[in-house]
Formats: structure tokens, sequence, C-alpha cells
């Protein structure tokens, strides 16, 4: 993920900055715990295409 475009993102829903989960090929937002997909290295920020993280993941990315 290039660092100035994450640098720029932020969540659509709360405007929150988002953390790059490398493994998953997600952005993630910690604050509403919604990941949004990044297919073929482009981020998917549609809310219906987000997933709830659960608790566990949340505190994997801490």
């Amino acid at each position: 993920m290039d660092k100035y475009l994450l640098s720029i993102l932020v969540c659509p829903l709360c405007k929150a900055s988002l953390v790059y989960d490398k493994p998953r090929q997600e952005l993630v937002c910690r604050f509403d715990r919604l990941a949004y997909p990044i297919e073929e290295g482009i981020p998917v920020m549609l809310e219906q295409r987000a997933r709830t993280i659960s608790l566990e993941e949340y505190d994997r990315l801490t």
C-alpha cells in the first residue's frame, strides 16, 4: 500500500484515519471496527463491501 495514499484515505463513515492490514489486504477503521477490502491494489471504500472486525482482530491492530 502506497504510504501517501494511506495518509489521505479516511473512513467514508466517520472520516477517521485507516490502518493497513497487510496480511488481509484491508484498510481498517478502528473507530467503526470496519475493514475495507483492497482488490487488485485498489481500496474499495464502500460501506456495503466492508466487513465488521472482531474484538480479537481489533486488539491485534492496536
